[in-house]
């Protein structure tokens, strides 16, 4: 099953807004087995602000954090689980690695599989691309808790 989610529909199963909503679009789900999404990176980010002035790169921890977005996804949708009626919390994350730098004008492409999936607790390893090529990596633990 592949299903294609707009930035509307995410809006409706994240809790996320502006400036924290990392994900533009999901181009593929496989319920259970894989996700992948897309985020637009412009220079209109307010972290480019700082992050650094005259070379602006997108700080490492809010890929992590896209990453994470886009996993909660695959939680709530492989469960079809309602988002107004449960958060997913950020537990942790292991074997970070960033291999290039994110620049404005570029596109991540999120692609996350799990490792271990369950309703309560899952972990997951996702991979950020820029053009094919790996911009970060990480494994990710999430939990889903009522609210």
């Amino acid at each position: 099953m592949n299903q294609e989610l707009d930035i509307f529909q995410i809006a409706e199963i994240l809790p996320h807004r502006y400036p924290f909503l990392l994900v533009d679009k999901i181009v593929e789900f496989e319920p259970k087995k894989r996700i992948v999404g897309i985020k637009n990176v412009t220079i209109n980010e307010p972290f480019f602000i700082g992050h650094f002035p005259g070379h602006p790169i997108m700080p490492g921890v809010l890929i992590i954090e896209a990453m994470a977005q886009v996993g909660g996804i695959l939680m709530l949708k492989s469960f079809e689980m309602k988002a107004g009626e449960v958060v997913i919390y950020f537990m942790g994350v292991d074997k970070a690695r960033f291999r290039r730098p994110v620049r404005p004008g570029d596109q991540l492409k999120l692609v996350l599989e799990p490792i271990i999936l369950k309703p309560s607790v899952s972990k997951m390893k996702g991979v950020a691309y820029v053009e094919d090529k790996v911009a970060a990596e990480a494994e990710i633990m999430a939990s889903v808790v009522k609210k």
